[in-house]
Formats: structure tokens, sequence, C-alpha cells
């Protein structure tokens, strides 16, 4: 599936994914290939990311490796949105 990372300032990856894992406002969840269309809110804590992924120099620094070899950024708050095997993430 297609992953987007959009914050204010720029769009900080987007790129294939196998699972994308969120801090939503009733709690963490994950996303799949050909999982359901959804809309939810973000609460702080990590988006975490499992794939062969490559971040761009500019935006690593935002970026950490999990102990589990995910992908994981700190948000504050944001939505996502999966729709159509796409998954677009707002962050702030």
């Amino acid at each position: 599936m297609y992953l987007e990372i959009v914050s204010p300032e720029a769009t900080l990856f987007s790129g294939e994914v196998t699972s994308v894992t969120v801090p939503g406002v009733d709690g963490e969840f994950q996303m799949l290939e050909n999982h359901a269309a959804i809309v939810s809110l973000l609460q702080a804590g990590k988006v975490k990311v499992k794939g062969n992924i490559t971040i761009d120099e500019a935006f690593a620094d935002k970026f950490s490796k999990g102990s589990n070899g995910e992908t994981i950024l700190n948000i504050s708050s944001g939505t996502v949105e999966m729709k159509d095997n796409k998954v677009i993430v707002l962050a702030d």
C-alpha cells in the first residue's frame, strides 16, 4: 500500500509500505494492505511504519528506528485517511 506523511511544512515521506500503525484517539490501530476505508483523528504518539523505507535526508532527524525494525515518527496530533490502499497521515 502507498503511504504519505504530510506535515504543515512538507511531505515527510511518500512510498510503498507493508503496514502503518497510528495513535488513534480511541487507541492505537494498524492498517495493512486492503484495509477498509477509514478516517480518524490522531492523538499524541508514534506513527510506526513497516517496509523497506527510505527517508529523505532533509527529514531523517524526525524519524527513528524501533526495536522491531519499524520506522517511527512522533506526532502531537493529526488525522489519517485510508482509502483504496492509500494512507494519508496529516501530522502535527
